[in-house]
Order: C-alpha cells, then sequence, then structure tokens
C-alpha cells in the first residue's frame, strides 16, 4: 500500500478533505500533517488524525512564513511517530518548504509532489516580493517529482513562462468525488420555479470576493424580488469589513453556513438554478485562469453556470456550448443577461449541460485508483523536467490527467 505523507496549509480547508477522501479511496495510506487557520468540524475525515504544525492566519502572509519556519525547526518531533512515506505531497509554496525539511528528516530519498491549485498574487508581483518568492518556489520545488495544478491556464501563463519550476504538470481539474460511482444525473431536475417565486443564484464554497458579494446585491435589488442570491461555505472575513451584517441588510441574499463536500452538494444545488462561476479575487489573473470547485458541482446537478467573458471558465463552457457569459461586471449586464430569463430558455440551458458526458463533472473510485496508481510510478521513476508539451491537446481533458 502506497504511504503517503500530505502536507496541508489548511486543516479546515474542505478541498483538503477531499484530496485525503480520494487518496485512501485510490488505495493510499495517508499521514495529513499542517497548519490549523480555524475550526471546521465538517472537514474532519473519519480514520485520519492530522498531525498538527502550528497555527496560522487568513490574508497574513508574513504570519504564515513564521509559522513554516517554526514548524520546520520542530518537524522532527512532530514527524517522530510518522512511518517513512513513500511519496510527500505539498499543498502550496508553504507546504513545499516544509516537505523539503521533512525529506532531509526521512532520509533524503522521498518523492515530493508540488500540488499548487491557485496562483497568489504575491508570486504575480514584479517587485522585488515576486521576484523573491518565485525564486524560494523555484528552490523548494528543484526536486519536485510532480506538479499537480487544476487548471490549463496556471501552466499556461504561471508555471511554464514564469515559476522556473521543471516538474512535469497534472491535470487534476475540481471534480465532484463520487467514491461510489456516478449516481444517475437526473435524480435532481433543473425545474423552473414555482409561480411567483424567484430564480435563485448559488454562490458556495470559498466566500472571498468582496466584488461578487456587492455585484450579487446590487443586481438583487435591482430585480426587485425576482431573483434570490443563495451563499454557502467558508467566508473570508478577513477580505470583508463585515460580511454577516451587509447579508442581514440585503433583502434577496442569504447565508446559509457551511456544508459537508461532496456529502451535502446534491441537497444545496437541489436549491438553486443557476451557479455563480465568477470570482474577481484576483482579477485579471488567478480569477481569470481557474476553473473553481462551484463550476464542476453546479453542472454535476445539472444547474446553469454563470461565468465571466475572458475567463478559463467562460472558454471551457464555449468548448461545451453551454452556461452564461456575463459581458461586463455590472448589475446591469447581469439584468440583460437573466432578467428575461423564460423557462423554455432555462430549460434548454439546463438541458445541455445535462447533456455533457459525466465524466466532465465526476471523480470517481477508478479516478482515483488511476491517481494513486501513477504517483506509485514515483517510487521508481527517474526524475524528469517539464516537456515542452505538459498540456497536450485537447485542452480540456475529460479524464482530468494529462
Amino acid at each position: 500500500m502506497l504511504q503517503i505523507l500530505y502536507l496541508a496549509q489548511d486543516l479546515a480547508d474542505p478541498a483538503v478533505r477531499r484530496r485525503i477522501l480520494t487518496l485512501v479511496a485510490g488505495g493510499a495510506s495517508v499521514t495529513l500533517a499542517g497548519f490549523r487557520r480555524d475550526s471546521n468540524s465538517l472537514a474532519a475525515v473519519h480514520g485520519v488524525e492530522p498531525v498538527e504544525l502550528g497555527v496560522t492566519a487568513d490574508g497574513r502572509f508574513a504570519q504564515r512564513i513564521g509559522a513554516v519556519a517554526s514548524a520546520c525547526l520542530s518537524l522532527k518531533s512532530k514527524l517522530g511517530n510518522v512511518r517513512k512515506p513513500d511519496i510527500i505531497i505539498a499543498r502550496n509554496l508553504e507546504m513545499l518548504a516544509v516537505a523539503k525539511r521533512a525529506v532531509t528528516l526521512f532520509g533524503g530519498e522521498v518523492p515530493i509532489v508540488y500540488e499548487c491549485l491557485d496562483i497568489h498574487r504575491l508570486l504575480l508581483r514584479k517587485d522585488v516580493v515576486g521576484r523573491a518568492l518565485r525564486a524560494a518556489e523555484a528552490h523548494f520545488g528543484k526536486d519536485a517529482r510532480w506538479l499537480i495544478t487544476s487548471s490549463p491556464a496556471f501552466i499556461e501563463h504561471y508555471f511554464r513562462p514564469l515559476s522556473g519550476l521543471e516538474a512535469p504538470a497534472l491535470l487534476l481539474e475540481n471534480k465532484v468525488l463520487e467514491i461510489d460511482g456516478c449516481a444517475d444525473r437526473n435524480t435532481i431536475s433543473a425545474e423552473y420555479p414555482t409561480p411567483g417565486a424567484p430564480w435563485k443564484i448559488g454562490w458556495f464554497g470559498a466566500l472571498r470576493c468582496r466584488k461578487s458579494l456587492a455585484l450579487l446585491a446590487e443586481f438583487s435589488r435591482k430585480m426587485e424580488g425576482r431573483v434570490e442570491i443563495v451563499l454557502r461555505g467558508r467566508p473570508a472575513y478577513s477580505e470583508f469589513e463585515d460580511f454577516g451584517g451587509f447579508v442581514r441588510d440585503e433583502p434577496f441574499m442569504r447565508f446559509e453556513g457551511s456544508y459537508r463536500n461532496p456529502e451535502d452538494l446534491a441537497g444545496i444545488y437541489g436549491d438553486v438554478h443557476f451557479t455563480w462561476a465568477i470570482d474577481f479575487f484576483e482579477e485579471g489573473q488567478n480569477s481569470s485562469w481557474l476553473l473553481p470547485n462551484r463550476l464542476y458541482e453546479g453542472c454535476r446537478y445539472g444547474r446553469v453556470p454563470i461565468a465571466m467573458k475572458g475567463t478559463e471558465t467562460a472558454r471551457f463552457l464555449s468548448v461545451r456550448g453551454i452556461g452564461l457569459v456575463v459581458e461586463e461586471a455590472s448589475a446591469d449586464s447581469l439584468v440583460t443577461l437573466i432578467g428575461s430569463m423564460t423557462a423554455d430558455r432555462y430549460v434548454e440551458a439546463a438541458d445541455r449541460v445535462g447533456q455533457c458526458n459525466p465524466a466532465t463533472w465526476v471523480f470517481d473510485r477508478a479516478d482515483c485508483e488511476a491517481l494513486v496508481r501513477r504517483l506509485a510510478t514515483l517510487t521508481v521513476e527517474e526524475p524528469q523536467t517539464m516537456p515542452a508539451g505538459a498540456v497536450s491537446e485537447p485542452r480540456h481533458n475529460e479524464g482530468g490527467l494529462l
């Protein structure tokens, strides 16, 4: 059985939980270690007790650097009872530094996989800070055997031209984890609301975008009750002046709290008609390049995604002929897009989503097993460099692995 040490930047992150579930379902034995940012019981994985390396704060990069340095100094005692892994997966840059230290402690022969699913804005700065962080990434990732990322645009716009990393890329999209197989896609129908009821737009997951919150609030007010905004997930409170107060003051917006992923997805997406697949958090950079979790989640349940023109998400939808695209980031543009929505137009849009191959949205047990088998090859392979064609055609691989 493949032994994996998974180093996470945030033990409360639901996406970390999903990755652990993926690896375990694939047949690996996983030790989870990382930093705690806040408490989130819904992120717990049954049978996996994490090793806490310290506490970090969201949005405080300098504090996180100090926490990483402290963790590296105490790593020998923290991992003293951990069996030597076959592979170490480091999620995000700070954990890549911890992974390098861990390899030394375990004898210097453990392959490292660097998992980076977002490109932090500091890495893209053109000043001394950006150059220093990219140099650090290149240094700590020098011996990484693979790079795991979730969007071809990350490789096209950052990893290939800027990062200095030479590890070959593995595209692992943010698909819905369905360990027990792909259920009937029609178990939840995407229906027109009953007469007098509003259209519902769901914005789920990591809620960190002030611009999206303000835009959806203004739009819903302009629609005067014909549209309702439903928020669920983990708000990044550091990014909002008063998230709770803002939502409470909005007549057509409500926050329904956190949820388990993937267990609660059917229920929460069954309550809405559209998925907000737009993010302005790092506009023009990471937000333009990512393919968000909620894109796959909403489409898995036949919900119609809303994307922003000019983004990787919009291109993804265009290739498949599905979804709605906002021309500009304004409430008026949203009114034009959705204000005249009819039952027939909605059913047609939802049907197009439903006609996609389920594998476009779902990562099942067979995929988990295939991933673990591929990871296992690193225990015998020689180190590789990133080939010029690390992302091959077709641009969006239905199987998720390149």
